[in-house]
């Protein structure tokens, strides 16, 4: 295999990385609104773990593999429209994945702390409406159709 033949499949693999997790994080985020008690979303919670390491190296691997791609092939600029598309869709996914995580890594600490103070076990209303958070669920929407518009982007490369 030649070099761009590895950034290429770095870059695949990275991309399968992120939509696996985005795969995660739909179902824990629906599965997670029917919960009520601290101690059923912790289980969920302990399946996302793997997601955010799949989540981090997906961000970061189609992003510095994508440029890496854009700078060793002749064919194509880091500058050319549908690259920057892609880099711009890419930070819209980023920071909208990452908004609406933190209303999830709150229920986490909270289903912790209630879970420590031996209240796990009991329903709870600052929870559930964590978990069945309106603008989460909204940025999760936005985030995973960034992604989806990447893909496309990536498949067609408009424009060239």
């Amino acid at each position: 295999m030649t070099f761009s033949e590895w950034l290429l499949f770095l870059h695949i693999a990275s991309a399968f990385s992120l939509v696996a997790a985005l795969v995660v994080y739909w179902t824990l985020a629906l599965a997670g609104r029917n919960v009520e008690r601290p101690v059923d979303s912790l289980r969920y919670f302990r399946v996302a773990k793997p997601a955010n390491v799949l989540i981090i190296v997906g961000t970061l691997g189609t992003l510095v593999f994508g440029i890496w791609l854009a700078i060793d092939n002749v064919a194509y600029q880091v500058w050319d429209g549908w690259i920057l598309g892609a880099i711009v869709l890419w930070a819209v996914s980023s920071a909208t994945g990452q908004r609406g995580g933190k209303t999830y890594a709150e229920a986490q600490k909270l289903a912790e702390r209630l879970a420590a103070e031996n209240r796990g076990a009991e329903p709870n209303a600052e929870l559930r409406a964590l978990l069945t958070s309106r603008n989460a669920m909204w940025l999760q929407i936005a985030s995973s159709l960034a992604v989806l518009l990447i893909l496309i982007d990536m498949i067609y490369k408009p424009g060239v």
